[in-house]
């Protein structure tokens, strides 16, 4: 006689069943869903560089309250990247756009010309920016909102 088989425990939710054995990895799992989310961070990349040169701009031309607004608009963009895809290569994604965007405009043309000028304003906004996506992308796990209270520790 044999000893008797461990049963198989999932979520009651989870639409694999016991018998799937995939770990979460499936097609349904967390590696299914990365590619359905590409057209999303590519999204989030473009608008990323979008703030970024605009943010060059206006930091530029109001100097104290410019300089505020357009961190707290690449700071609100890289929250709400994270929020929205509840992951945290979601602050990465527009992090990385305005990362690219903002040294394309520092470094400027062969006559001299730049977008973002020099001074203590300009590198300000360079390491605030980067800074902000940084501690976004970093910050500990969203917690999981409509979850069973087992599923959340309660």
């Amino acid at each position: 006689m044999s000893a008797p088989r461990a049963k198989a425990v999932t979520h009651p939710k989870d639409p694999r069943g016991p018998e799937s054995g995939t770990g979460g990895t499936g097609a349904t799992g967390p590696a299914g869903r990365g590619w359905a989310r590409a057209p999303l961070y590519a999204l989030l990349l473009l608008v990323g560089a979008a703030t970024g040169l605009a943010g060059s701009l206006v930091s530029g031309a109001l100097v104290p309250l410019g300089l505020l607004l357009s961190l707290l608009a690449a700071g609100g963009l890289f929250y709400g990247g994270t929020y929205a895809l509840g992951t945290r290569s979601g602050a990465l994604a527009p992090g990385i756009g305005w990362t690219v965007a903002v040294l394309l405009g520092v470094t400027g043309r062969t006559e001299g010309d730049s977008l973002l000028g020099g001074g203590t304003g300009a590198s300000v906004f360079l390491l605030g920016g980067v800074a902000l996506a940084v501690i976004c992308a970093t910050m500990p796990q969203l917690p999981q909102t409509g979850g069973s209270a087992a599923r959340l520790g309660k």
